[in-house]
């Protein structure tokens, strides 16, 4: 999508479509504006009850009268011109954009100043309206014979006062950043495991390197993680004829001698769960067990995008956990990196497995904190369900800068505790720790178990598994929390 920022009088812009705001007891400026060129027809319309006076309800007029626009869409902000609440905010954008992928139109030009959200800037609005009509364009249909169709709209004209402009061009480029990061996350969970799998994802992180100087790329193949003792990583690949990989993408682009900000995600590319093997039913989706992997690809090309002064590491912990004679049995016990020995009583309990490992192997980067983003436990779904990320963490500052990257960005996360209590789950009788704990707190155990492995730096772990994709008519990869993860690193930036 083509976006433009344009500075100039809505009821004077040549268009396909005009997209103005409304509201039922004070029009907003634009909308008096072509009031007054249509000689008191848009009033009318809008006394006559035609719109909805509520976020995420608008009206399509396709003739509108001396108007040197083709179609104007009227966009409900409720009964009154004042700022709308985020929650209203986000009716309006989905309502928003299912209009515009409906609209006949190569273009539109929305009057961006008059959608103001209370406590927000224009760049905020700016950067979610870009970011959302990013996400709604998206398609993945490179498997399909029919190519998918392309929508009629082809160019967003963002219409805004000249003081408001470098605001808007602004909010502009982080959303084009953050959407396009997302939909490269998105892509990545959507790709199924028969390609999507470590080593594709090797090759991926290789050649977005040779596209940016700025970025390098260390691959470690079994061979050299069996050398430095990641049997508790290996354990998870053993069964599988893919080899697995650890991925390290490294952007220098802050001070020099900086610490660096570790980003680690969890990529199983296709999870059967191992001899503990899943039930068949909705195993397709575990071809999605390596969206924590997807959205560091998805941050990474952000902040190259963005050109952020930081210095950023994406790791990816990629396997792929597959039943056979070779494969880990429950009751095995492994001797991870760090010299903990674990009985792995579950082996769908993976996701850890590989995860410790990496963790391990960020202390030699001194990093200044570590992220691990996984979708870890179907716990965290009976937790909080679809729409909130769990957090936990061994650093209350950190975990505070992640919730309020989370409420920034729109992507939401959640805290949850952790404690001497929870830990005690994972004892277990023949080695340092159990993989699991007991049936209650799955995710906090699991958090757990991380933490045992991240005490030398500052450390927190999301868990994405309710958030990561969808299922059902719907079904396809997300792309959080990269939104939320760009947005603690430009919140970095400002501190």
């Amino acid at each position: 999508m083509e976006f433009v920022v344009k500075s100039g009088a809505a009821e004077k812009q040549k268009t396909g479509c005009l997209a103005i705001a409304v509201s039922k007891k004070e029009l907003p400026a634009s909308a008096t504006a072509i009031d007054t060129l249509t000689e008191g027809y848009l009033a009318g319309l809008l006394k006559r009850g035609d719109l909805e006076f509520k976020a995420g309800h608008s009206l399509m007029l396709l003739h509108t009268h001396h108007a040197p626009f083709e179609r104007l869409l009227l966009v409900a902000l409720g009964e009154k011109n004042t700022p709308l609440s985020e929650a209203d905010f986000r009716k309006l954008l989905a309502n928003l954009t299912g209009q515009l992928k409906a609209i006949k139109s190569k273009d539109i030009t929305i009057a961006i100043d008059e959608l103001a959200v209370a406590e927000k800037s224009h760049q905020w609005v700016t950067r979610q309206l870009v970011e959302a009509v990013e996400y709604a364009f998206y398609q993945f249909s490179q498997y399909k014979n029919d190519g998918g169709k392309d929508p009629a709209l082809k160019k967003v004209v963002l219409l805004t006062d000249r003081k408001n402009a470098d605001e808007v061009k602004a909010g502009l480029a982080e959303g084009q950043a953050i959407g396009s990061g997302r939909n490269v996350a998105r892509t990545l969970g959507n790709l199924p495991g028969n390609i999507c799998h470590p080593a594709y994802l090797a090759d991926e992180a290789k050649a977005l390197a040779k596209r940016h100087a700025k970025l390098t790329t260390k691959i470690l193949n079994e061979k050299q993680m069996s050398d430095l003792g990641m049997s508790s990583l290996l354990s998870v690949s053993a069964g599988s004829e893919q080899e697995a990989r650890l991925i390290c993408m490294e952007f220098k682009n802050g001070k020099r001698g900086a610490k660096p900000l570790i980003l680690l995600g969890k990529g199983i590319t296709f999870d059967t769960g191992g001899i503990s093997l899943k039930p068949g039913a909705a195993m397709d989706e575990m071809k999605f067990d390596m969206c924590g992997a997807a959205s560091v690809f998805g941050v990474m090309n952000a902040i190259i995008d963005l050109d952020l002064p930081l210095n950023v590491i994406g790791m990816v912990a990629a396997a792929e956990n597959m039943p056979s004679g070779k494969a880990t049995r429950p009751g095995d016990i492994v001797t991870s990196m760090s010299g903990k020995t674990i009985e792995i009583l579950n082996t769908d309990a993976e996701g850890r497995l590989v995860l410790c490992d990496a963790l391990t192997y960020a202390e030699r980067y001194k990093p200044e904190a570590v992220v691990d983003i996984a979708t870890l436990t179907g716990a965290c779904i009976v937790a909080l369900g679809h729409h909130t990320t769990g957090l936990l963490s061994n650093n209350n500052a950190l975990a505070e800068e992640l919730l309020d990257a989370s409420k920034g960005s729109m992507d939401k996360a959640w805290q949850l505790p952790m404690g001497e209590e929870y830990a005690q789950q994972l004892d277990s009788n023949f080695a340092d720790l159990a993989n699991i704990g007991g049936p209650g707190a799955g995710t906090i155990t699991a958090g757990c178990f991380l933490a045992k492995f991240a005490e030398a730096y500052p450390w927190a772990h999301l868990d994405i598994a309710g958030t990561a994709w969808k299922s059902g008519k719907d079904k396809g990869a997300t792309g959080r929390p990269v939104p939320m993860l760009v947005q603690f690193l430009l919140n970095r930036i400002n501190q």
